[in-house]
């Protein structure tokens, strides 16, 4: 539970510090689909996170 708390707010920092999903990806060692699935609906929503242009 610490683990998961201390990892999300690791996150968190990633995305205010202007990090892409792929980038928090890469530095958790999973895809950037499974960092977004566990991570996007617990970070704090005053947060913008980056969209990817399709």
């Amino acid at each position: 539970m610490l683990a998961n708390t201390l990892e999300l707010r690791q996150v968190e920092a990633a995305l205010r510090s202007g990090m892409s999903w792929q980038e928090i990806a890469d530095a958790l060692g999973v895809t950037r689909q499974a960092a977004h699935k566990k991570h996007s609906k617990r970070i704090d929503p005053a947060i913008s996170t980056p969209r990817r242009n399709r």
